[in-house]
């Protein structure tokens, strides 16, 4: 079922997963303001929508996953003397908080890129659990280049993401990552040749769907949380999705089907 159609951004809820497409191919799939406000539609939906466990997103055509912040966009907002209000972060702009700042979005979410993720695109991608890349795919924060930051989380996710020595000189150079390469840093879970995407993301959302949801969102939350925490603090910490998986009809569904050698039945509660 399709929800959002309009020209810059496509969803779809496809049984267990929403599907979303930054939808503006003909300039590579440039966020503007307009489409910011879409995805938070999309995300606050995604979010709120209990028979979906997981999302898909990716960029329309086969040039660009997104090129990131539409700076043309940019450039007549500096004219018109509206120039952005922050560095980082939307901080109320269209579009807040989007993907990048959904902290609590305890539910996986798969980037496919394929072609560019520069800029706000691989800041985008960066905000996902898991990304798969076509053979084709180049990654970069160019912002520097352009005298701007990362500013939606990528000097952050970046450092946190591949050693800080490999991270800075890509923040500071503005360098571009191959696919393998990204692969090898640990940025992208998967490389396939462009052809074989698809297949490749469906494998994926078929193995997050073979777990149960509260699991999976309970080990997103708690992963998120601790990442920053001392060990002993982590083990000690209170986890609200974990209450609610060790609480769920779920957690006793697994050892039983396993137990009684069957496939188990996930429902969520």
């Amino acid at each position: 079922m399709s929800l959002v159609s309009a020209q810059r951004v496509r969803y779809v809820k496809d049984g267990r997963v929403a599907r979303v497409t930054l939808n503006r191919p003909r300039v590579h799939n440039a966020m503007d303001l307009a489409m910011h406000a879409q995805l938070a539609e999309v995300w606050d939906d995604f979010a709120a929508d209990d028979d979906l466990w997981v999302a898909v997103l990716t960029g329309a055509g086969t040039r660009a996953f997104s090129v990131g912040q539409d700076l043309k966009e940019t450039a007549e907002q500096i004219r018109t003397g509206n120039p952005p209000a922050s560095s980082f972060g939307s901080r109320g702009r269209p579009g807040w908080p989007r993907l990048t700042e959904r902290f609590d979005l305890d539910k996986p979410v798969i980037a496919a890129v394929r072609g560019y993720a520069l800029g706000g695109g691989f800041e985008l991608a960066l905000a996902c659990d898991i990304i798969i890349a076509s053979t084709d795919a180049t990654f970069a924060l160019p912002e520097a280049r352009l005298g701007l930051v990362p500013g939606a989380g990528g000097v952050f996710r970046l450092t946190r993401q591949v050693p800080l020595k490999v991270a800075m000189g890509h923040l500071l150079t503005g360098r571009p990552l191959t696919a393998d390469r990204a692969y090898d840093l640990g940025v992208v879970n998967e490389v396939v040749p462009a052809e074989e995407l698809d297949t490749a993301v469906a494998e994926w959302v078929e193995d997050l769907l073979r777990c149960a949801p509260l699991a999976v969102r309970s080990i997103k939350q708690a992963a998120a949380a601790s990442a920053t925490m001392p060990l002993a603090e982590a083990f000690r910490a209170h986890y609200p999705g974990e209450e609610r998986r060790r609480h769920s009809r779920d957690a006793s569904e697994g050892p039983l089907a396993f137990a009684e050698k069957r496939q188990p039945r996930w429902t969520g509660t």
